[in-house]
């Protein structure tokens, strides 16, 4: 015989003080599980948003990111006359050599911080179609002006229209903020490669990044390094698959900390529900007792006190994801492993983070539970009924 469920939710309201304080210490832990995993998403999703499909960039293998990665000229014209190269309407690829640095700059919030300085060529629009002027205008070609996207804009010193920033010995000029749809551009600055080139007494460009003329045409450029030995020492990757593998160490590395911070928050949590059900148990000794009785087995009183602890620890997930959904309309920046420069990104928040979330409550209710449940359902009937 099962117990009716109107007597489960009965004593919520009986135990209202404790079952709130317990709610509480749930909703916080599940808080900051779904902000960590959100925070790891987010990165991934910013990184993810920067690259296209459609497009192909090339780095050495040895590089572990732009930064690091070199390609000379005379490879950077072998790599233009590959076959599967999308052409432009003057008939030339669709390609931008871009050499890619990074420059302190001066925090508003106070503090010095690194900062992406791209330098592309005149075809880089037309592979980014997301990067959009959103102030101002766009920069000269053959000249030392800047455009910057609107998270170095909002964070640092001088990264507004008109204003000038230094590196390289020489100043260079802020002409235009540009926006990139939420993706990995908007904290960079943008420049003409052949300034950058000069500036920084280079020949080389740190990437090369191309559209291919179809989605087939990937296989034959991949054939194409492989054969050519000038470019085995080089590897060409879809572009947004790249900046995706870019984002894992710093999402794996957010995911472990945070995960590891929470589950000695849980511990908190899951000691809480175990002292709001075993007060659950000592009050209604006797009522165990009688229900035991008029003939309900042990296993519905466990049943019984185990649900109690799941409705509380699923209430308090959901109070919890509720709180952490409120993130989204936050941007903070981080380190970039890979650049190791600043990365602004927001909170995103997905189904498989909701799922897990309320799955990881499920799981504290269950385990701050069970052993409140074993002992009302091991109590004898006598001596329950005794309990005063």
């Amino acid at each position: 015989m099962k117990i009716p469920f109107k007597y489960i939710l009965r004593n919520f309201w009986a135990r209202r003080l404790t079952t709130s304080i317990t709610l509480g210490g749930v909703a916080l832990v599940v808080f900051v599980f779904a902000a960590v995993l959100m925070m790891a998403y987010g990165v991934n999703k910013t990184l993810a948003s920067t690259g296209s499909e459609e497009n192909v960039i090339v780095t050495r293998k040895s590089s572990q990111g732009e930064i690091t990665s070199i390609i000379d000229r005379e490879t950077a014209n072998i790599i233009y006359a590959l076959p599967g190269i999308a052409k432009g309407s003057d008939g030339k690829p669709l390609a931008s050599g871009e050499p890619v640095v990074v420059i302190n700059l001066n925090k508003k919030s106070g503090g010095l911080s690194n900062v992406t300085v791209r330098a592309v060529a005149p075809p880089a629009f037309i592979l980014r179609p997301q990067v959009k002027l959103k102030e101002g205008r766009m920069f000269k070609f053959g000249s030392r002006e800047l455009i910057v996207g609107t998270s170095i804009a909002q964070n640092f010193e001088g990264a507004s229209v008109g204003g000038t920033v230094k590196f390289a010995g020489d100043q260079w000029t802020i002409v235009g903020i540009f926006d990139a749809n939420g993706g990995g551009f908007e904290s960079e600055m943008w420049g003409d490669a052949e300034q950058l080139l000069a500036a920084f007494n280079r020949s080389s460009y740190s990437t090369i990044t191309f559209k291919l003329a179809n989605p087939d045409a990937f296989d034959g450029i991949q054939s194409a390094f492989a054969k050519e030995p000038r470019l085995q020492q080089f590897e060409p990757k879809i572009e947004k698959k790249y900046f995706e593998e870019q984002s894992e160490m710093m999402a794996t590395f957010i995911r472990i900390l945070g995960i590891f911070i929470t589950v000695i928050f849980s511990a908190g949590a899951i000691i809480g529900a175990m002292i709001t059900m075993y007060g659950a148990v000592a009050n209604r000794t006797v009522e165990v007792g009688t229900l035991r009785a008029l003939g309900f087995r042990r296993s519905s009183v466990l049943i019984a006190f185990l649900i109690e602890s799941l409705i509380i620890s699923f209430f308090g997930g959901c109070i919890g994801l509720l709180l952490a959904s409120s993130l989204q309309f936050v941007k903070i920046s981080t380190l970039n492993f890979s650049s190791f420069a600043e990365l602004a990104f927001s909170f995103a928040l997905s189904p498989s983070i909701i799922i897990n979330s309320l799955i990881f409550a499920l799981i504290m209710g269950f385990v701050g539970g069970f052993l409140p449940a074993i002992h009302a359902a091991r109590l004898k009937i006598v001596n329950a009924l005794r309990a005063s």
